[in-house]
């Protein structure tokens, strides 16, 4: 089973004041790079993996999806999601990524957000999501960059000339990273961006995208502090097809 730290009561609470929880989609700023890659959802049924408060589940019932399914390990989450929204069409479930076992061809869509690092076994996971896509069916996903969490103790530093820089080390060491975020012990999985990719090909999918998001000047001009995220990528987002 993996960690459930978001029903940590401490991780909660800190988790729910980030802009990306109090404004949505809109406190995202890598959405609209997502939003560029997603295929067109009129008439699609779609799976939401990590759901969380539901922003992506309502946003694709908006673009037409007939049905969204989401799915969160977190009992916080789901009632949270399930208090926004009394869309019939859309199903939030507890579920945990490790086990979770979707019906064959069962969606045309599969989504998460920063949900696939919390995943240990992820070649099981993967495999999992090609059998219950319908053939030409998306998978579309954002997780932490792997240069964002490969090293033990990641956190911004200065070099020599007093410029911001971020740690890479234990790269290619594959496996548990634990670092404190709103609460001590957060579990996430390491992968080499190699790993990450050939996973996908290995289970069946064409790549269509792969994009390090970074911000663009418009949006750091809005918000400065995003500066900093052009010193590394923070996120990595993929878009793939099942042929």
């Amino acid at each position: 089973m993996a960690q459930n730290i978001y029903d940590n009561p401490d991780f909660f609470a800190g988790y729910s004041q980030l802009p990306r929880q109090v404004h949505g989609l809109d406190g995202a700023p890598e959405w609209p790079a997502i939003r560029a890659v997603l295929p067109d959802v009129a008439g699609r049924r779609v799976a939401d993996l990590g759901c969380g408060f539901g922003w992506a589940s309502r946003w694709f019932r908006q673009q037409g999806a007939v049905s969204v399914t989401g799915f969160d390990l977190s009992r916080n989450m789901i009632e949270r999601a399930r208090a926004d929204s009394s869309d019939p069409a859309i199903d939030y479930r507890i579920a945990d990524l490790e086990v979770l076992d979707l019906p064959e061809a069962a969606f045309d869509l599969v989504y998460s957000a920063l949900a696939f690092h919390y995943v240990a076994d992820f070649d099981r996971l993967i495999r999992m999501i090609h059998r219950a896509l319908a053939p030409g069916g998306d998978l579309v996903f954002t997780i932490e960059h792997p240069i964002f969490m490969a090293a033990a103790h990641p956190h911004w530093t200065l070099d020599e000339d007093g410029r911001k820089t971020w740690p890479v080390n234990g790269y290619s060491v594959e496996g548990e990273r634990r670092t404190d975020w709103f609460a001590k012990g957060v579990l996430k999985h390491h992968r080499t961006l190699a790993t990450t990719l050939n996973t996908l090909i290995g289970a069946g999918f064409a790549l269509h995208r792969v994009e390090e998001f970074a911000p663009t000047q418009q949006q750091i001009e809005e918000m400065p502090e995003l500066v900093e995220e052009l010193e590394r990528p923070m996120m990595l987002l993929i878009a793939a097809r099942r042929a």
